[in-house]
């Protein structure tokens, strides 16, 4: 069955080089956690990849990542794409609107970057971001999930336990989740920041949270072909823009977790959590480079990978 995973990239900076956090290579290979994301989703099973970037690094984000995984991608038979996230694909606006934004640089959150690739997308499909490593077991129970038959409004999300996807370095966002019927059924998400590390446990801003929680990472899937999300979110562009944007131009967000959030509160949509106990790893700061490294180094020699990374597939 043919299954597109998207990769949330447009966030990687304009310019290639040091302190690209995106870019900072996990091991001895110079591999970077892209790698081992789409070595893990080939692994799986997906078999068509499409980048989320931005046209002003496309030159950049190609020589350094997108040819050399084309190459890769295609010696496995998995399509490669790319798609482009604008600050300026929005929806007609007023000229209030128009005037309160025009100094934002910032693109409008993970919610238009998936809009970004609509035209692009006619099967069942995942989203990841670009620097964030999930594990093996995320990848193949999404896949699994996205080839079995489902609702429209039936959606996935990769359930990580909390504790396992903090830092030691400082606070963290995560999409904290409300579950029942056995840990599976997601009932809410409510997107958290500032989420640390205490005493054994977690909280955010003085508020002590439970640290077994589900949280989201940013790794969804949907079904359809295409997948009628597509036009969910579409529409629910348009309505950030008339209820949102007005009120906070600069800092507002299309998110993902916030939509399906919203929707799970409505009743508009049901969300099933796949469980994984691997333990997610990050970037967030630059301090946590050298324990993501460490921890590559120890999954490579308990042999979960090989130093030639895609040489097993």
């Amino acid at each position: 069955m043919k299954t597109t995973l998207l990769i949330m990239a447009a966030g990687i900076g304009s310019r290639f080089g040091t302190g690209i956090k995106q870019l900072a290579t996990v091991d001895s290979s110079n591999h970077i956690i892209m790698d081992y994301s789409i070595h893990d989703a080939i692994e799986a099973g997906f078999n068509k990849i499409i980048f989320i970037i931005r046209r002003d690094i496309e030159e950049e984000f190609k020589s350094v990542i997108g040819n050399r995984i084309e190459k890769t991608c295609a010696e496995n038979n998995v399509e490669v794409d790319y798609a482009y996230q604008s600050l300026s694909s929005i929806p007609e606006l007023n000229e209030t609107t128009k005037e309160r934004i025009k100094d934002r640089t910032k693109p409008w959150g993970t919610g238009q970057a998936v809009l970004a690739a609509k035209e692009l997308i006619s099967t069942p499909f995942a989203v990841i971001n670009a620097d964030d490593y999930y594990g093996k077991e995320a990848y193949k129970q999404m896949h699994d999930w996205l080839c079995e038959s489902h609702e429209p409004t039936a959606y996935a999300m990769a359930g990580f336990i909390l504790k396992n996807t903090l830092s030691d370095n400082g606070g963290v966002t995560r999409g904290v989740c409300k579950v029942e019927d056995g840990h599976t059924h997601v009932t809410d998400v409510v997107e958290t920041k500032n989420i640390v590390k205490v005493n054994g446990g977690a909280e955010a801003d003085g508020k002590s949270l439970d640290p077994e929680s589900f949280v989201s990472m940013n790794f969804w899937g949907f079904p359809g072909n295409p997948p009628e999300f597509l036009k969910v979110l579409e529409d629910g562009f348009v309505e950030f823009f008339e209820t949102e944007v007005p009120t906070n131009p600069m800092k507002a967000e299309y998110l993902l977790p916030t939509i399906i959030g919203g929707m799970l509160r409505e009743g508009s949509c049901t969300v099933r959590a796949l469980p994984t106990n691997d333990t997610w790893y990050g970037m967030t700061y630059k301090e946590d480079v050298a324990a993501v490294q460490e921890a590559f180094a120890e999954l490579l020699k308990e042999g979960e990978y090989r130093e030639e990374l895609f040489s097993d597939l």
